[in-house]
């Protein structure tokens, strides 16, 4: 049986980075005594995925991790017993059942959603509202996106599906293609607002959350996001 786990990561932990987080839940998963499925062969492991890692020094409030269990309890008794092995930054916040038929969750992700907040001292008094409509408004958006190997010159625009500002709390919303092929980073979208606008931006003072990460239920000409959450039921 399959379930899909949500959870949260705040406060010093964000600068944790994947690999100890996986492995700490499989520690956790030990000692609440959760009747989790393994491989099998010479070296079995838990059956476990992640759906998109997290990047270091990133907050979230919607992880996801999918996992295979022999038996049942219920939504409630795993919630609470993951909870009382979580340390101060996770929380476990959900636990659904998902249907033979669903996809594990790297694979079921489509899109996320984020918060950017700007630390005292570095608010920028340029962006309002209306520059960040008219940012996105543009007919493309020419950025280049560097990695270990290479480094690449793309329109980004397609992959951005929402970018506005609070003028009230001096924030940004973005919701941003999140899967394989896509995989736009919240910064990089920002750096693009700020170079829009004739300024320069220090990475150094944002302190970005995840808020949600979704799963298209529509196709790829009509995009319908959904909690990942939303598949599968409580128990």
């Amino acid at each position: 049986m399959k379930l899909r786990i949500k959870f949260s990561k705040h406060g010093v932990l964000r600068f944790i980075g994947h690999l100890d987080v996986m492995r700490y839940f499989q520690k956790a998963i030990r000692r609440a005594g959760i009747d989790i499925a393994y491989t099998t062969g010479f070296s079995p492991h838990q059956i476990m995925s992640f759906a998109a890692p997290l990047g270091v020094g990133l907050e979230s409030n919607g992880e996801y991790m999918d996992i295979e269990v022999n038996t049942l309890t219920s939504s409630r008794e795993l919630t609470d017993a993951l909870n009382a092995q979580m340390v101060d930054g996770i929380r476990v916040l959900e636990v659904r059942l998902l249907p033979d038929s669903a996809g594990n969750a790297m694979a079921s992700v489509a899109a996320a959603r984020y918060t950017v907040v700007f630390g005292e001292g570095y608010q920028p008094c340029f962006l309002t509202s209306s520059v960040a409509s008219d940012f996105l408004g543009q007919n493309e958006i020419i950025v280049t996106k560097k990695t270990k190997k290479s480094e690449s010159t793309f329109d980004m625009k397609p992959y951005i599906y929402a970018c506005s500002y609070n003028e009230k709390n001096n924030t940004i919303s973005l919701t941003v293609d999140a899967s394989s092929a896509g995989n736009i980073k919240p910064v990089l979208v920002v750096k693009a607002l700020f170079d829009y606008s004739g300024q320069e931006l220090d990475e150094f003072g944002l302190l970005i959350t995840r808020e949600e990460t979704y799963t298209n239920v529509g196709t790829s000409e009509d995009v319908q996001l959904k909690p990942l959450g939303f598949i599968g039921s409580e128990y």
